[in-house]
């Protein structure tokens, strides 16, 4: 069930406001504990956005940067490069780059788009496959460095992930399902049965979210719109952006701020990235926690 609340929208479309400018067409974006947003540029920039936003380029990968994600206690950021094929490992004290994962012998990454950690280390990848096929996967890289495909679907165009609060689901978009699916995370690290979560009819959903109650947030590539689906699969679009000027192209999302009361996207398809005062909380990540 869809509901469009045209006065929650207008309501919540005036506390949303352009954050950050002069980014390289942003798709990644990922929140620091020191309140500082993480983002990626199309010509592989890794960017830091301190609380005042002020731009800074900390890395640089040569590839396309997608999806970002910080390991437990934030000691490093995982970045995905489809211009490169792997993820990257950027080391938070040192700045240095290295390759973490090209997937797994003879059978590499076709389109690394996001990363998800669990609380033990273990990074579940989603790898989006060939463009208008579906042979999307997810790949899981074990924090003892093992790899293997986790789930070989095949998935609608893999695209951005997130684990629910006790772990025991990983979420995953379907950007040409379109919609959510999840998948249970077995006792054992398996992957169990798949279902479907929620659908969203001519739309082309990319990033998802959790806040501490369980709602789920969407944004779409395209219209620009960002959807919240409850714990019961009860789904309302909350935030629209027609004229595409806040909003443009939104593509992933994180919580941030002091609270993680705000909600912070990128968007592919301008140069700057948007704050939401959306005045609830996210889900912590195991990022925000200490090893």
């Amino acid at each position: 069930m869809m509901n469009y609340n045209e006065f929650n929208m207008s309501d919540l479309f005036k506390k949303t406001k352009v954050f950050a400018e002069g980014l390289d067409h942003p798709e990644g974006i990922a929140a620091h504990p020191d309140g500082s947003v993480w983002a990626g540029g199309e010509a592989g920039q890794v960017y830091r956005i301190s609380p005042e936003a002020k731009v800074n380029i900390m890395a640089d990968t040569g590839g396309f940067v997608l999806g970002l994600a910080f390991s437990p206690g934030s000691e490093w950021l995982a970045l995905c490069d489809n211009g490169k094929k792997c993820v990257w490992k950027l080391d938070m004290r040192s700045m240095e780059l290295e390759k973490y994962t090209e997937g797994i012998a003879g059978s590499g990454f076709m389109l690394p788009n996001y990363p998800v950690f669990d609380s033990t280390g273990n990074l579940y990848v989603s790898d989006s496959g060939n463009f208008n096929e579906v042979n999307g996967r997810i790949f899981k890289i074990h924090s003892n460095g093992d790899s293997e495909i986790w789930h070989n679907g095949p998935f609608s165009f893999t695209n951005g992930m997130a684990l629910d609060q006790k772990q025991e689901w990983l979420y995953v978009v379907s950007s040409w399902l379109p919609g959510v699916e999840r998948i249970r995370i077995n006792a054992d690290g398996s992957a169990g049965m798949k279902e479907l979560f929620c659908t969203l009819p001519k739309t082309v959903p990319d990033g998802i979210a959790f806040d501490v109650d369980g709602n789920l947030y969407v944004t779409c590539y395209t219209p620009n719109v960002i959807y919240k689906v409850t714990p019961d699969r009860f789904t309302t679009a909350i935030v629209e952006d027609w004229e595409s000027h806040t909003l443009s192209n939104p593509t992933n999302i994180a919580f941030g701020g002091k609270e993680l009361d705000q909600l912070f996207t990128a968007n592919l398809g301008r140069w700057h990235i948007t704050k939401i005062d959306i005045g609830v909380k996210g889900l912590p990540l195991v990022s925000h926690h200490k090893r």
